[in-house]
Parts: structure tokens; sequence; C-alpha cells
């Protein structure tokens, strides 16, 4: 699929992004640095924290009890080998993972945070991680590329429109939409910026099936570069 200028990223994307490549070469390494504790901000791996979200997703989209309970039970697992305790943090819908040893009984010990740099902190409504535009976009346009090889060609229009809304209004995968992210899809994006067909329109709740199916078959979108993730992604 070619890109146009239309997927272009979004400009509070690209002015991210030079915001961070102008203090990475502002920013020098000081003399006396503590090497231990850089490996401690924070302790858990980014690729942990990745499936972590991964999983806490799937558990608040699938319909199954059973289902959702597993995939809680297995982000828990993972997170925990690493000392960490996954929690939600329902007023801003954010996944937290606290360091085990700030906890007691479920509860974060205030006089046991040492450097809050050790929390995690994901964003499960917002947009997703600017920094990562370039994966997500492949990432996406993959998808869209594997329901044009293996579907009638109206689900593949409507795919490739999901890729590039998913990419430029979300930075978020495409099987990683939330429900209002696919009402605005339908209702706002596709009507004005899609040129949809009758039939196209039609179809459409079938398309969006179609690509979420044939997305699990996609490899996701390539893990951060970045060996430790800071509080707040």
């Amino acid at each position: 699929m070619t890109r146009t200028n239309d997927d272009e990223p979004p400009e509070w994307a690209k002015e991210r992004a030079r915001d961070v490549m102008a203090a990475e070469t502002a920013t020098e390494e000081p003399a006396d640095r503590d090497e231990s504790t850089d490996e401690r901000v924070p302790d858990v791996p980014a690729d942990i924290v990745d499936e972590a979200e991964r999983l806490t997703r799937l558990a608040r989209q699938t319909d199954d009890d059973a289902a959702a309970a597993f995939y809680r039970e297995r982000r828990d697992e993972l997170v925990e080998a690493h000392e960490y305790v996954p929690r939600l943090r329902e007023e801003d819908d954010t996944l937290v993972l606290y360091p085990a040893e700030w906890m007691d009984d479920g509860t974060v010990q205030l006089d046991r945070i040492e450097t809050t740099d050790r929390a995690v902190e994901v964003s499960l409504s917002g947009p997703g991680d600017a920094d990562r535009y370039e994966a997500i976009a492949a990432y996406n346009e993959a998808v869209a590329d594997a329901v044009a090889e293996a579907r009638d060609a109206v689900h593949a229009d409507t795919a490739e429109s999901f890729a590039a809304f998913m990419s430029n209004h979300y930075v978020r995968a495409v099987d990683d939409a939330t429900p209002d992210m696919r009402e605005e899809f339908r209702t706002e994006y596709l009507p004005r910026n899609g040129w949809p067909s009758d039939e196209q329109l039609a179809v459409l709740d079938e398309s969006l099936s179609v690509i979420e199916s044939v997305a699990a078959d996609v490899d996701g979108p390539a893990p951060s570069e970045a060996s430790d993730r800071p509080s707040g992604r």
C-alpha cells in the first residue's frame, strides 16, 4: 500500500518527536551517575509493559467473562514475575504498574516510595505513543494489505481508511480500537474522508470485524527500542 500525504503523522506527533530529539541532544551524561540507579528506573522491561497493556485491553474488549479473567491473570503473572503489581486507576483510565515493595495488602504505602520514576503509567483511552508512529503505521498498513489479499475489495477499502484513521488520529493499532474510536470512524471519519460507496457503508460493521480477524494473523508492531520506559510513557 502506498502512503499518501493524508497519511503523514499528525502535527502533535511531529512536535513531540522534535522535542524529544532536542532534549536528547542537549542532555549530557552526568560524570558521577550511579549506574545501579539506572537499572531501577523502572525495573520492568518495556516489552512486559507492552504485553501487560495488550492483555488489559483484551480483557476489557471481550464479552466472555472467562476469557477476560484469563487475560487479567496472565497479565498479573507477567508483571509480578518482575516484582511489580498492576492496578487500574479508573479516574483517568490508566494502567499503573507499581513496584511490589511499595504495596501492603493491596495498597500503596507512600512512605516506601523512594522515587516515583520506578512506577509505570499507561493511558488506556488517550492517544498512543507518538514516538512509535512509524511502527504502528507500518503494522496498520500490513493489516490493510492482508485484508486486501484475503477478502473482497469493499472490505479492503474500509481497512485502508481505518488504518489511516488509527495511525494518524490515535497512533494505535487497528485491533486496539476502543468502541468510541470505532464509532468516531463510522460516523465522522469515514463519511468525511473515505468517500465510501453505498455498498461499503452497508457492510461497514462486517468490515471492522474482518479487520480485527485478519489482524490476529499479522505480526504486531515492533516493541519500543528503549531499554526502560519512563513513567507516563
